[in-house]
């Protein structure tokens, strides 16, 4: 070998020791913080400079504004416009969301759902519900075509599959149902299936620090928690069954990162004088369903109640067919049938409420925007719109306008920064318990609520 050879060799042979070095000390949830942020398990979905460009499609004057702006100031709107954070300590900007590479390649990770902020603070692992994907994906598109670049998976599953109609929520089950649907128990790709039956109706996400006290995950409880059922959203056809293979071990470190995680902790006044009295009342009216909290008694039941019991929307249950939930369970991702399955759950999980005050909006189609207006059924709003960082210290939850109907000529965009409970899969109807509280008693849980 030549002396310059030579020389490049040993440069990367230390260069890949020193990289071995930076990271021989982590955790195993440092290690599945840094995965998440810096590995790419899915294809690419655009590059920085169709990001850059995406503005060119927004509505005026918002396009305007954008063209007059910085750099800077462009990336800031972007951001807000599309439900994206920068990493909290991050000192180059880079998304929460999305995983950014050397080449300015963008590709979307676990963050984006599970990656949002409150009060205007980034908190990874919190409901990102602000995503706007589906905004996101059109006019990251529109760039492309401008820009002469080829499209993504994403581009092209909105053929097929609606990605949300509402930000903050998307149409997650129908995605693995759809992907799910081309792979064997083996996970290899099988092409010639027929596209199932789906129901598209849009989910939130549950936060993640939820997950340690979980032995059944999703809202109906019906896959064993493990780490292999977190990688079912990488099913597309680049992904083979030797890759779910080999990335077993980086999710059990993601799963670790995940079990890590703490509710964080109500930052504004409480008053605890109340708040007790709420503890007293929340005990005789909630805890058999979401569990007791503090102290050594901190217990959480994971209890299924029945669909006819809570009257929340069902669009969620229905639309997992037990023909799913079966074909899931013989699947490597359920250790084929070793890991439980519940075929038929009939209700949905009563969620645990650690850093509840932080996770609106509420109800598992993220219908209900404050803790009162879950514990005030009939004063539940028609349609509301959030603002983006503002809080309600009152209410406890989103700072929202409410509406009786949608405003006219509404665009794309702008119709999915309204929820509208009376459209398929999002009434906020239903968990009608806290009715037996008289005022000054669901005012005093309410306080309680704060504390979790």
């Amino acid at each position: 070998m030549n002396r310059p050879a030579a020389t490049v060799l040993m440069l990367i042979l230390a260069g890949a020791a020193l990289s071995s070095l930076a990271h021989a000390d982590e955790t195993a949830a440092e290690r599945g913080y840094r995965f998440l942020t810096e590995k790419k398990y899915l294809p690419i979905d655009f590059d920085q400079q169709t990001f850059d460009d995406a503005w060119r499609s927004w509505p005026e004057p918002l396009r305007s504004q954008a063209e007059a702006a910085s750099a800077e100031e462009r990336r800031e709107m972007a951001f807000s416009r599309y439900g994206l954070t920068a990493r909290p300590g991050d000192d180059r900007n880079r998304p929460l969301q999305y995983v950014v590479d050397e080449n300015g390649a963008w590709t979307m990770n676990c963050f984006a759902c599970h990656g949002g902020k409150v009060a205007g603070k980034s908190i990874p692992g919190l409901t990102n519900s602000l995503f706007a994907l589906q905004t996101l994906t059109e006019e990251t598109r529109a760039a492309k075509l401008r820009l002469g670049k080829p499209m993504s998976r994403m581009d092209l599953a909105t053929v097929l599959v609606p990605l949300g109609t509402t930000n903050g929520t998307t149409n997650a089950v129908m995605f693995g149902v759809l992907l799910l649907n081309y792979r064997d128990a083996d996970l290899n790709f099988r092409l010639n299936r027929r596209i199932p039956p789906m129901t598209h109706h849009d989910m939130e996400p549950p936060p993640w620090w939820h997950l340690k006290k979980k032995k059944q995950i999703y809202i109906d409880g019906f896959a064993q928690k493990g780490a292999r059922v977190m990688m079912q959203f990488m099913l597309v056809k680049e992904n083979g069954p030797d890759d779910f293979r080999r990335w077993e071990s980086d999710f059990q470190d993601v799963m670790a990162y995940v079990e890590s995680l703490e509710a964080p902790q109500y930052p504004f006044e409480i008053d605890h004088v109340l708040a007790k009295k709420g503890e007293a009342l929340f005990k005789q009216t909630c805890t058999k369903c979401h569990g007791e909290y503090g102290g050594e008694q901190e217990t959480y039941p994971g209890r299924i109640v029945p669909i006819d019991e809570v009257d929340t929307d069902r669009a969620r249950l229905d639309a997992l067919s037990p023909e799913h939930r079966r074909r899931y369970a013989a699947t490597w991702f359920a250790h084929y049938g070793e890991h439980r399955v519940v075929e038929d759950p009939g209700g949905y999980v009563a969620p645990p409420l650690d850093g509840v005050w932080a996770s609106a909006p509420y109800f598992h189609n993220g219908s209900v925007p404050t803790l009162w207006h879950l514990l005030h059924a009939s004063d539940r709003p028609r349609i509301w719109k959030r603002s983006e960082n503002g809080y309600d210290r009152q209410k406890v939850g989103l700072e929202i306008e409410t509406f009786e109907k949608l405003p006219p000529k509404l665009d794309g965009p702008q119709r999915r920064t309204y929820f509208n409970t009376e459209r398929f899969g999002k009434s906020a109807a239903g968990h009608e318990f806290p009715e037996v509280l008289d005022e000054p008693e669901k005012q005093a849980v309410l306080e309680y609520l704060k504390t979790l």
